[in-house]
């Protein structure tokens, strides 16, 4: 009661004269910020969304890293969007829903295939630089599971160019304030009545290993995908389910997160001929333009094996190819396939995949002589928390946008170039509520002592430390491989119910060794938290698997094969209860370990 009765009281003569929170005095107190929007995440969908609400107040951009570093800046192949004549709204939306496996949601597919255009055109205004034809015009590619070359690009590195776009001017905007190297560990929330309300986020500086608060009437959650729960994925080192997996302690809705889709063309490291000299944080994407623009899948004995799956063959949607190359990769007992683009024109390779054809060459492969060594790698959650039309989620005050987000356009299977477009849409469609909540929030400024402070394990000796994130760098192997054995591109009920059993066990082992070594329940590390993380994300992932009783989409099980009309709805977790006593699925500032 208290809390709803805090944030409904009257302003007091000190909160009005900081009523409009100027950037330098909400960043006076180094260990609580205030500030209008906390943006959660740093690529396209909360660099575009920052961009907006500067406009009307102050911003913080949170992120993990380095601010290029997000998945944006790793997509290769582009946006998808209607630029030419001879394509329809009405065809993108079709290649969306057929690759989606009819579970899109239509009116979300619609506003995203409509609004597509005008973001792209916002985009190239604000600086970005898209491949021209000779005719003058934007070049747009093809990729699988399109009807139309609809793919504006930068090369085979679109989303570094967006993002540089985007970044550029966020640094040149006085409104927004980046806070690099800050992660996010959970978000602020409290009850009002039945409703939940978010008002702000707990971070932890990495460089400084200080705790931060940051407290804010708005927050946009943009933190990314999960890919990290496999062992390989084309993800960076930052996607390990953050968001997700505090927006589902926040006691946010959950959606789909059975559909993960791997990629089916990551560079395979054993095919190289010159092999990496260390292991790679995450796994170089061989992007699906690649076979858009001609390249045919073969196995090791040089057959032509995608017609056998599918009659677009090598132009079928992901699932299809990814799961086609499993199927050759046991079949055959082989640990790779090959991508032949050899044998298109030497200047059309080249200009069109320059950043590909230079990091093979790296290993020994040319690419307009060679076909490349390529495997499936996890590389995009469909699923993620559910989000309104507008990015809203059942939490008032928390937006969502991006991959983090769930909001019904990819269904069961993303279409290729459709991800981009979709954080561009979202991130613009949530600007206007974000902003009719701010300016109907009151925030007091001692807000920030509601919740009890996260706390770095200073009193722990240095070697109980290092023995404490040893033990979790071996128990994020194990998590990782139990993922990719037990709940991959193939899945059974048998083998979903072991994953259930291991993971659970592994938890709980992790968990009791953290505690008897002297961890609290409020301490917080980067190594701790992530793997928190990570447990959260792989049992969201498994939960919704085991509760798919057919196949659609990215989720294959070969106990129920086939497709079933009565089944054709989303995969809806509510929120946790609250008599879970695993650390992953609390908030540190909520439940106590019992």
């Amino acid at each position: 009661m208290r809390r709803r009765n805090f944030f409904q009281s009257h302003i007091s003569e000190n909160w009005k004269a900081h009523r409009t929170v100027t950037v330098s005095s909400s960043l006076k107190n180094g260990s609580t910020k205030y500030f209008d929007f906390a943006v959660i995440g740093s690529g396209v969908a909360g660099l575009r969304y920052a961009l907006e609400v500067a406009k009307h107040g102050t911003v913080a951009v949170i992120t993990k890293a380095e601010p290029h570093e997000s998945n944006t800046n790793y997509a290769q192949g582009g946006v998808s969007a209607v630029l030419c004549p001879s394509d329809s709204v009405e065809s993108h939306m079709q290649d969306t829903i057929v690759a989606g496996a009819y579970l899109c949601d239509e009116e979300t597919v619609r506003v995203v295939c409509t609004e597509g255009p005008d973001r792209i055109r916002e985009l190239i205004a604000m600086g970005a630089s898209f491949d021209h034809g000779e005719d003058g015009n934007l070049h747009l590619a093809r990729e699988g599971g399109h009807s139309h070359h609809r793919i504006v690009h930068a090369a085979d590195m679109t989303g570094k160019e967006i993002e540089r776009a985007l970044l550029e001017a966020v640094v040149n905007d006085p409104n927004i304030v980046v806070f690099k190297h800050h992660f996010a560990i959970d978000l602020l929330t409290f009850q009002d009545g039945s409703d939940t309300v978010c008002r702000g986020v707990d971070t932890l500086n990495i460089k400084t290993q200080e705790v931060v608060r940051f407290i804010s009437k708005v927050t946009l959650l943009a933190s990314g995908g999960a890919g990290h729960i496999y062992p390989s994925t084309t993800n960076p080192l930052v996607a390990t389910g953050d968001g997700m997996a505090m927006a589902h302690r926040a006691q946010a809705v959950i959606c789909n997160m059975e559909f993960v889709q791997f990629h089916p063309t990551a560079l395979a490291d054993e095919g190289l001929p010159l092999k990496p000299r260390k292991t790679r944080e995450n796994a170089f994407l061989i992007t699906e333009a690649v076979r858009g623009d001609g390249g045919i899948l073969y196995n090791l004995g040089m057959e032509r094996f995608m017609p056998l799956y599918d009659e677009r063959a090598e132009l079928a949607p992901r699932d299809v190819v990814a799961r086609s190359i499993d199927d050759q990769l046991k079949k055959r007992n082989e640990k790779y396939v090959l991508l032949d683009i050899s044998h298109k024109p030497r200047e059309k390779i080249l200009s069109h995949f320059p950043n590909i054809a230079s990091e093979c060459l790296q290993y020994g492969i040319d690419i307009t002589q060679q076909p490349i060594p390529v495997v499936p790698a996890a590389h995009y959650m469909c699923g993620g928390v559910r989000a309104g039309l507008q990015g809203e989620t059942n939490v008032r005050g928390l937006y969502v946008a991006g991959e983090v987000a769930c909001t019904g356009l990819h269904g069961a299977n993303r279409l290729a170039s459709n991800s981009l477009l979709e954080a561009l849409v979202f991130a613009r469609r949530a600007v206007q509520p974000s902003i009719d909540h701010m300016k109907n929030s009151i925030l007091h400024l001692t807000a920030s002592d509601l919740w009890t402070r996260p706390v770095v394990p200073l009193s722990l000796r240095s070697d109980v430390m290092h023995k404490i994130f040893s033990t979790t760098k071996e128990v994020r192997k194990e998590l990782q491989s139990i993922m990719w054995k037990y709940v991959g591109i193939v899945r059974s009920t048998t083998r979903l119910e072991a994953a259930e059993q291991k993971i659970s066990e592994l938890e709980a082992k992790w968990e009791t060794y953290l505690f008897e070594h002297g961890w609290e329940q409020t301490m917080v590390a980067l190594e701790a938290c992530e793997m928190r993380n990570l447990f959260c994300c792989a049992k969201l992932v498994l939960s919704s698997a085991l509760s798919r009783q057919e196949s659609r989409g990215l989720h294959y099980t070969i106990d129920f094969p086939h497709l079933e009309e009565s089944k054709r709805l989303p995969t809806v977790i509510f929120p946790c209860s609250l008599t879970n006593r695993t650390w992953s699925s609390r908030q540190l500032h909520q439940q106590p370990i019992c």
